[in-house]
């Protein structure tokens, strides 16, 4: 895992989907699971046993996975190495999440729905 501060976001596709894009505004679905640059993790849906909805490309969520998310389709994974400055930046987020902190996190796309579904 990269210990340096990310300068931008990393976006790799551990498998690509074949399924419906993820677009602005579509309410998507997704497991994921978030680690710091030690490698502990601060959050999983996996672990939660429920999988995570919002809708993207709106501000609802942190701007790395505004960004991050954007194209990928339905059935696919995706890792993130989102720089503070696209997370969370200089605030701390409950115990776990430091302040000025690297989030990577671990993505699989289960759904996509927009206003034409």
């Amino acid at each position: 895992m990269n210990k340096l501060p990310l300068d931008e976001l990393i976006v790799e596709d551990v498998l690509l989907g074949e399924g419906k894009a993820a677009v602005k505004g579509a309410l998507i679905t997704t497991h994921y699971r978030g680690v710091l640059a030690d490698g502990s993790q601060f959050d999983s849906s996996f672990d939660k046993g429920q999988p995570f909805q919002c809708v993207i490309g709106t501000g609802r969520v942190i701007k790395g996975w505004d960004l991050g998310l954007m194209g990928m389709k339905v059935g696919g994974k995706r890792k993130l190495s989102v720089p503070a400055h696209l997370a969370y930046g200089e605030r701390q987020v409950g115990a776990l999440i430091p302040a000025n902190a690297d989030l990577y996190f671990e993505l699989e796309l289960l759904e996509v729905l927009t206003r034409d579904d």
